[in-house]
């Protein structure tokens, strides 16, 4: 119809075309081809180019952002000239909604009306969600489901990720978690879960051995210690509490268990047989054979064998020290360490005192540090004698030892009168102190002439030192600086010969030896 009422019919080819122009802009036959993006040419739209020529300013049902859309005279509905860029990733919009990060979209209607975003009813939801239905929720309804229920976290041991809210107490998969159950072992099997709570001594205990059996001995341990709680009486969930404790290497407190185990029921055969092997282990022959032969018990096969293996080298080893030949006491301590009694401080003690006599300072010192350790770690009940010697006294006299051949004279007189506290009836400790306490006097005395500029007298007072501990490096490397000092250069040289010959690796006997040669 024109402008004055006169109806006009249109050309035929301007009807076929408005019919795909209506065509075109319906929402459920035209979907954009996220894939094709890239593969466009036309700068003003990335939707596909029709074959048509009457048809390539018709849009796929969402116009790009930012494109006015308008009418002509001729009803055809034509697309601005300006556009702006969509992602390759982006599909076709429904009615009312935006994109993340881009301008409005302009639904254009079969009529050609267009709905702005500004709508009521668009502005319920935040900008760049989709709601699940694909339809625009009526006004208010985010409100009332908000206020009908509330967002919390979720209750119990739960990853709850990046920003998650869990809704009404419940874990991410929608079950509900409650705090009791991460209380009980949430993640353990289910027998586990029941002994941790369980008052039956007897499910606690197996549920322990199964810990132990998948090595997990510090949940074990827990669970053997309150099967004791409940159970005081029970032996063998002492014994299996020894177990855990081996699996840990917490050797002493394992001894002691087994103790109190053999002691509540005297023929546990389990108990004496782990006894047994802790005594070996400690080096202690006497106490492992009583336990492997008490009456009334078949002995171990293999427990037997390693008894009879490291009593025989700790016999050579003891023999060899009495002549004093270092390399065998070396060779026979590391065999018995081998053979089984590989928590033996004595033994140990026994390899740092020959590393000691055999020049090797560093691995003497090294050595002794392990055996302190074990020394610290061991229950009372582990002190045996040896040389007539308690283990611990020998550990802490080797220590003086040591101390006093690398320079820390404070260190050794502290460790040989703690040996002497320990074996004060045994003379070989007390004559140590008394060498340890001369030593460390000469070389004071020594270290106050020299400072004085008394050359003479502080070489005489560490030669005095040396009549004590003819080995000791430190004295003959001082006395070398003495010597230096009053230009007896030769003598100097012999002195620090003499104690890299005890300690190659002594920095300063090598400085003055360099000095006193040029």
């Amino acid at each position: 119809m024109s402008l004055f009422g006169e109806t006009r019919k249109a050309p035929a080819g301007l009807d076929s075309m408005a019919e795909r122009l209506r065509s075109a802009l319906t929402l459920e036959s035209n979907k954009s081809d996220c894939n094709d993006f890239h593969a466009l040419n036309n700068s003003l739209s990335p939707l596909r180019t029709r074959p048509s020529a009457s048809t390539s300013s018709s849009s796929s049902g969402c116009i790009a952002s930012g494109i006015a859309g308008r009418r002509t005279r001729s009803g055809e509905h034509m697309v601005g000239a300006e556009t702006s860029k969509i992602g390759s990733g982006a599909r076709s919009s429904r009615p009312g909604h935006r994109r993340s990060g881009s301008e409005p979209l302009i639904y254009v209607g079969a009529r050609g009306e267009s709905s702005p975003v500004s709508s009521p009813a668009t502005n319920v939801l935040p900008a760049g969600n989709i709601c699940p239905s694909g339809k625009i929720g009526r006004s208010g309804i985010m409100s009332r489901s908000a206020a009908a229920r509330s967002d919390v976290l979720g209750e119990g041991a739960r990853n709850y990720g990046h920003g998650s809210i869990m809704r009404g107490g419940t874990g991410g998969c929608g079950t509900s978690t409650p705090a009791g159950e991460a209380a009980a072992g949430s993640g353990l099997d289910p027998v586990i879960r029941r002994a941790m709570v369980s008052a039956d001594p007897e499910e606690v205990r197996r549920a322990g051995n199964e810990l132990y059996r998948r090595g997990r001995f510090e949940e074990a341990l827990r669970l053997y210690d309150r099967a004791i709680v409940i159970c005081p009486e029970s032996a063998a969930c002492r014994s299996n509490r020894a177990a855990a404790l081996i699996g840990l290497g917490r050797l002493g407190e394992a001894l002691k268990s087994c103790d109190e185990a053999v002691k509540l029921e005297p023929s546990f055969v389990r108990a004496h047989h782990r006894l047994a092997s802790l005594h070996i282990r400690f080096g202690q022959v006497e106490s492992a054979g009583k336990h492997l032969f008490w009456p009334g018990l078949q002995p171990d096969t293999l427990e037997l064998q390693k008894l009879k293996a490291v009593d025989m080298h700790v016999r050579r080893c003891a023999d060899a020290r009495k002549i004093g030949d270092w390399k065998i006491v070396l060779r026979e301590s590391n065999a018995a360490i081998a053979a089984g009694a590989d928590s033996s401080s004595l033994l140990i003690t026994a390899k740092a005192e020959a590393t000691l006599w055999l020049h090797d300072l560093e691995e003497a010192d090294s050595t002794i540090s392990q055996a302190l350790k074990l020394e610290i770690s061991s229950p009372p009940s582990s002190q045996a004698k040896f040389f007539g010697l308690l283990s611990n006294s020998y550990t802490h006299m080797v220590n003086a030892q040591v101390e006093m051949a690398l320079g820390r004279f404070d260190n050794a007189v502290a460790s040989a009168e703690k040996a002497r506290q320990i074996d004060p009836e045994n003379f070989e400790t007390k004559m140590t102190l008394n060498k340890v306490r001369s030593v460390a006097r000469a070389r004071t005395h020594g270290n106050d002439l020299f400072n004085a500029g008394k050359f003479e007298e502080a070489c005489f007072a560490y030669g005095e030192g040396l009549k004590y501990d003819p080995s000791n490096p430190t004295l003959y490397c001082n006395r070398a600086a003495c010597l230096s000092k009053l230009g007896h250069w030769e003598k100097s040289i012999k002195d620090c010969n003499e104690a890299l010959k005890i300690y190659p690796h002594h920095t300063k006997a090598l400085l003055r030896r360099a000095a006193s040669n040029a």
